[in-house]
Order: C-alpha cells, then structure tokens, then sequence
C-alpha cells in the first residue's frame, strides 16, 4: 500500500475485492474465461456444423446441450474447475429447462452437490423471457402488459386533452414504447402476434383521445382522430431489418445461429416460420437467400 509517497510491505489480500473497485469485472472475466475454456469440445448442440454449448454475458452463463447426461457433463465441470479458483455455483440461483415441441414437457435431473436443480417452463434472460416452447408468445404477452402498466402511470400526461395528440403521440414514442419494443429484434411475428401487436396499438390510441369501449368507432376513425397511421409493425419490422443486416455483415455468432442448419430428423407436421422467413416476406425479398444478400448494401 502506498500512503503518501511511502510503501509498505507486501500485504496478502484474503478478502477479495470490495463493490465498486475497478479490478471486479477484469477478474471476473479473466477467472470466467479460464473456467469456461475447459468446456471446449464437450458436446453442446451444432449448428452449422459448430459446436456451441455455451452463452455468456457478462456474469449471466448459459450451459446448452442436446440431452441431460452432456448437461450434468457441463455443469458438473464448471462447478469443479469454480471450486478450483476458489469460487462456487449458487444452487439456488440456478435453473434448468428443457425446449421441446412435445405438449408434455419432458422432465430432467441436473444435481449439483446431490441437490436436484428447478426445472422452469420459462426463465428470464437478459430482460427477456425465454419459454420452453421455443416460442415467443409469453415474451410479447409479457411485454403488452409491462406497456399499459406504464402506460397508466403516465396516464394523466397521455390522455391530458389540453396537451396536443401530436406531443402525446411522441410521449408515446418515447417512453412507453421502447417497453413494448425491447428484444423485438429476435421476435417471430405470426398472425396472431401481429394481431395482439396491432390491438395494443389502438389500446393506446383510444385511452389517449378518451375513447369509451361502448362507443362504436371504427379503428379507422381513431387513427383519424390521432392524426396518424398504423405505424407499430413497420417500426418493429424495421428494427428486425436493421439488426439483422447488422447481424449479417458481423458474421459473428449470431449470424451463424441465424443462418445455420440444426443437425438432426425435422419434427412431423407444419414447420415454424422462421424470423429470416418473416423478414424476408416484409422486405419482399422473396426467399430469405435474396434478404441475406440485400444486407451487403447498408443503405439497403
């Protein structure tokens, strides 16, 4: 330590870093780099002909694999290498899932010091809600409820009749849907989602223009009251647009598991839409091939 221009001894640290000291997140992403390399070459699932069995952002770790012995595999060396450099998985903060199409979601053992994990049917993940269907459903439900929960905490600004629907719209615009929006970029809209998407919408705009639910006016009215158009779908197709371009030309990690093939037998009955398939068709790109190659112009 150093005291005004005077040094002492060397000192053995036994307490670790305190909160808010500056040396935290590189140990921490130093000791997680050592700990997660140990993983390389354990089967996790492929895509694209690459091995991915794990996810990590900044202290958030997801551990992925085909089945529950190579998910015990992953979890049992993680939790040996952390024990190692003097660190310890936090049982209770450790959730397992499974993603399958089945209606009746198989069950799975992952122990960690003889204690079985929680299995969920659904968790969050960096703000966004990850289901076991695979699907995006509970993820946009969750986020049209965060919306009109904010939204009447704002209530009195938003349907305030002496302040202009224009400078209303853009409170709108500016506070609320940013809540509605967030992770859209990632979303597969089917028709029922578009739907629930273009309901909110006019959710909004008949509470801000004081709109009762018995009057009988049409959708096209209350746009016309506003002053404005159906614009929610076009801004989030125009996000995915915008990511995915940016995704493409990175060519990172999140281009292959956009573009990659799973391994494997596809499952019986009609497959899902995938997001590239969706963005293709409102970009009218025809095949999903032609959106990929669009990306190469930016401006495009």
């Amino acid at each position: 330590m150093r005291v005004e221009g005077e040094v002492s001894k060397f000192q053995n640290i036994k307490r670790g870093v305190r909160q808010g000291c500056v040396l935290s997140p590189d140990l921490f992403s130093l000791y997680s780099e050592i700990i997660m390399r140990n993983l390389e070459g354990h089967p996790g699932i492929k895509i694209g002909g690459s091995n991915i069995n794990n996810l990590r952002y900044a202290d958030d770790t997801v551990l992925i694999a085909e089945n529950e012995k190579d998910l015990q595999q992953l979890l049992d060396i993680v939790k040996e290498e952390s024990e190692k450099k003097g660190l310890e998985l936090n049982r209770k903060k450790t959730e397992v899932m499974v993603v399958s199409r089945k209606q009746e979601l198989p069950t799975i053992n992952i122990y960690i010091k003889g204690t079985r994990l929680k299995q969920k049917d659904q968790f969050k993940y960096l703000g966004s809600l990850i289901s076991s269907d695979g699907r995006n459903n509970s993820e946009v439900a969750s986020r049209i409820a965060q919306a009109k929960t904010n939204f009447q905490k704002m209530k009195t600004v938003l349907t305030n009749k002496n302040i202009s629907i224009r400078t209303r719209r853009r409170a709108l615009e500016c506070y609320i849907e940013p809540i509605l929006m967030y992770g859209c970029e990632a979303w597969t809209i089917s028709k029922q989602t578009q739907k629930k998407l273009e309901a909110t919408e006019m959710w909004f705009l008949r509470r801000m223009l004081r709109i009762s639910w018995t009057a009988k006016k049409t959708n096209d009215t209350v746009l016309e009251e506003a002053h404005t158009t159906r614009l929610l779908i076009s801004k989030i197709r125009k996000r995915q647009a915008t990511f995915f371009g940016h995704v493409m030309r990175r060519e990172k990690l999140e281009n292959l598991v956009t573009t990659g093939m799973l391994e494997g037998k596809r499952s019986r009955g009609k497959q899902r839409e995938k997001l590239i398939e969706g963005l293709a068709d409102w970009l009218k790109a025809g095949k999903s091939l032609e959106a990929i190659e669009a990306t190469k112009d930016r401006k495009k």
